[in-house]
């Protein structure tokens, strides 16, 4: 249900290009890090959300999603499941569009309360494993 090729699709090639990518940091040994580089060479524009609110690919990093100073449209989760939770209601309180749990992060219960909220919603899968292939 929420894998679904056709909101894969419109997350990647409808919705806006700001990414705001939770957990990102300059730790290139993560794989925030090889995703983030992935999302910008096909014209995302990804904004780093972690506590040090490092500047990560030439983009100003930001300690919390409600620390960014303008909109958002998907909110890609790179935290442990019992924190992915917490990060999709801040994607929905924030305005984003839709939000994308990362492989192996799963919390049903978020992707439903997200989905009631009107977002579109993917979990465990990876965005830059789903682009090339669009």
């Amino acid at each position: 249900m929420y894998g679904d090729p056709g909101t894969i699709r419109k997350i990647l090639t409808e919705l806006g290009d700001t990414w705001a990518v939770v957990g990102l940091s300059n730790n290139q040994d993560r794989a925030a890090y090889r995703v983030a580089e992935v999302l910008q060479r096909y014209g995302k524009r990804v904004i780093p959300v972690h506590p040090k609110a490092e500047t990560v690919h030439g983009e100003q990093g930001y300690a919390s999603l409600e620390a960014i100073p303008f909109k958002v449209d998907v909110v890609d989760v790179f935290v442990n499941s019992a924190l992915a939770g917490a990060v999709a209601d801040e994607a929905v309180a924030k305005g984003a569009e839709a939000v994308w749990f990362q492989l192996n992060v799963v919390d049903e219960a978020a992707a439903a309360r997200t989905r009631a909220a009107g977002l579109d919603m993917v979990m465990d899968r990876c965005p830059a494993i789903e682009i090339p292939a669009l």
